[in-house]
Protein backbone atom coordinates (compact mmCIF):
# COMPACT_ATOMS: atom_id res chain seq x y z
CA UNK A 1 0.00 0.00 0.00
CA UNK A 2 0.96 3.65 -0.26
CA UNK A 3 1.07 6.28 2.47
CA UNK A 4 0.31 9.92 1.66
CA UNK A 5 1.24 13.04 3.61
CA UNK A 6 0.01 16.51 2.64
CA UNK A 7 1.77 19.74 3.54
CA UNK A 8 1.82 23.38 2.53
CA UNK A 9 -1.53 24.55 3.82
CA UNK A 10 -1.94 27.74 5.80
CA UNK A 11 -3.59 31.14 6.06
CA UNK A 12 -3.38 33.47 3.08
CA UNK A 13 -5.17 36.61 1.94
CA UNK A 14 -7.45 36.57 -1.05
CA UNK A 15 -5.44 36.82 -4.23
CA UNK A 16 -2.48 35.07 -2.67
CA UNK A 17 -0.87 31.73 -3.48
CA UNK A 18 -0.03 28.46 -1.78
CA UNK A 19 1.65 25.28 -2.98
CA UNK A 20 0.42 22.05 -1.51
CA UNK A 21 2.58 18.94 -1.58
CA UNK A 22 1.55 15.31 -1.36
CA UNK A 23 4.46 13.06 -0.48
CA UNK A 24 4.08 9.33 -1.00
CA UNK A 25 5.90 6.39 0.52
CA UNK A 26 5.48 2.65 0.38
CA UNK A 27 4.55 1.15 -2.96
CA UNK A 28 5.95 2.32 -6.30
CA UNK A 29 4.72 5.88 -6.84
CA UNK A 30 4.08 5.40 -10.55
CA UNK A 31 1.58 2.65 -9.69
CA UNK A 32 -0.86 5.41 -8.77
CA UNK A 33 -2.89 8.24 -10.20
CA UNK A 34 -3.23 11.08 -7.65
CA UNK A 35 -6.18 13.32 -6.95
CA UNK A 36 -6.80 16.35 -4.76
CA UNK A 37 -10.12 16.86 -3.00
CA UNK A 38 -11.34 19.49 -0.58
CA UNK A 39 -13.86 19.36 2.22
CA UNK A 40 -15.65 21.91 4.38
CA UNK A 41 -17.64 21.09 7.52
CA UNK A 42 -20.91 19.34 6.82
CA UNK A 43 -20.15 18.73 3.16
CA UNK A 44 -18.84 15.82 1.14
CA UNK A 45 -15.35 15.85 -0.28
CA UNK A 46 -15.26 17.68 -3.60
CA UNK A 47 -12.95 17.06 -6.51
CA UNK A 48 -10.30 19.72 -7.15
CA UNK A 49 -7.69 18.29 -9.48
CA UNK A 50 -6.07 15.04 -10.57
CA UNK A 51 -3.05 13.77 -12.44
CA UNK A 52 -2.40 10.45 -14.12
CA UNK A 53 0.43 8.17 -13.05
CA UNK A 54 2.66 9.42 -15.86
CA UNK A 55 1.79 13.08 -15.42
CA UNK A 56 0.59 13.29 -19.01
CA UNK A 57 -3.08 13.78 -18.19
CA UNK A 58 -4.34 16.44 -15.78
CA UNK A 59 -7.87 17.31 -14.75
CA UNK A 60 -9.43 20.26 -12.94
CA UNK A 61 -12.72 21.26 -11.42
CA UNK A 62 -14.28 24.18 -13.22
CA UNK A 63 -13.99 26.41 -10.18
CA UNK A 64 -10.19 26.15 -10.10
CA UNK A 65 -9.32 25.88 -13.77
CA UNK A 66 -6.90 28.62 -14.71
CA UNK A 67 -5.94 29.25 -11.07
CA UNK A 68 -4.60 25.89 -9.86
CA UNK A 69 -1.92 23.73 -11.47
CA UNK A 70 -1.23 20.11 -10.60
CA UNK A 71 2.11 18.45 -11.30
CA UNK A 72 4.11 15.49 -10.12
CA UNK A 73 7.77 14.66 -9.69
CA UNK A 74 7.99 10.89 -9.83
CA UNK A 75 11.67 10.97 -8.85
CA UNK A 76 10.65 12.65 -5.58
CA UNK A 77 7.42 10.66 -5.10
CA UNK A 78 5.55 13.95 -4.77
CA UNK A 79 2.54 15.63 -6.32
CA UNK A 80 2.11 19.37 -6.11
CA UNK A 81 -0.92 21.63 -6.29
CA UNK A 82 0.01 25.23 -7.08
CA UNK A 83 -2.90 27.42 -5.99
CA UNK A 84 -2.91 30.98 -7.31
CA UNK A 85 -5.41 33.82 -7.02
CA UNK A 86 -6.98 32.17 -4.01
CA UNK A 87 -10.51 33.09 -3.02
CA UNK A 88 -12.28 32.84 0.36
CA UNK A 89 -14.44 30.07 -1.09
CA UNK A 90 -11.30 27.95 -1.54
CA UNK A 91 -11.11 27.65 2.25
CA UNK A 92 -11.24 23.94 3.11
CA UNK A 93 -9.23 20.96 4.21
CA UNK A 94 -7.39 19.60 1.19
CA UNK A 95 -6.71 15.89 0.83
CA UNK A 96 -4.62 14.00 -1.67
CA UNK A 97 -5.58 10.48 -2.62
CA UNK A 98 -4.16 7.63 -4.68
CA UNK A 99 -5.95 5.45 -7.21
CA UNK A 100 -4.41 2.32 -8.66
CA UNK A 101 -2.87 2.78 -12.10
CA UNK A 102 -5.17 0.08 -13.51
CA UNK A 103 -8.21 2.24 -12.80
CA UNK A 104 -10.13 3.56 -15.81
CA UNK A 105 -9.08 6.99 -14.67
CA UNK A 106 -10.28 9.18 -17.51
CA UNK A 107 -13.90 8.53 -16.52
CA UNK A 108 -13.57 8.20 -12.74
CA UNK A 109 -11.00 10.74 -11.58
CA UNK A 110 -13.51 13.18 -10.07
CA UNK A 111 -15.23 10.59 -7.90
CA UNK A 112 -13.87 9.48 -4.53
CA UNK A 113 -14.62 5.85 -5.43
CA UNK A 114 -11.40 4.85 -7.22
CA UNK A 115 -9.15 6.27 -4.50
CA UNK A 116 -8.10 3.63 -2.02
CA UNK A 117 -5.60 5.67 -0.09
CA UNK A 118 -5.96 9.10 1.50
CA UNK A 119 -3.74 11.50 3.36
CA UNK A 120 -4.65 13.20 6.62
CA UNK A 121 -5.41 16.56 5.00
CA UNK A 122 -4.01 20.07 5.24
CA UNK A 123 -6.03 23.17 6.09
CA UNK A 124 -6.20 26.07 3.64
CA UNK A 125 -7.77 29.27 4.89
CA UNK A 126 -8.24 32.28 2.61
CA UNK A 127 -9.19 35.55 4.27
CA UNK A 128 -11.09 38.28 2.48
Amino acid sequence: QVQLVESGGGLVQAGGSLRLSCAASGRTFTDYHIGWFCQTPGKDREFVSAISWSGVNTYYAGSVKGRFTISRDNAKNTVYLQMNNLKPEDTAVYYCAAANRTTLYSTTYSSTQPYGYWGQGTQVTVSS
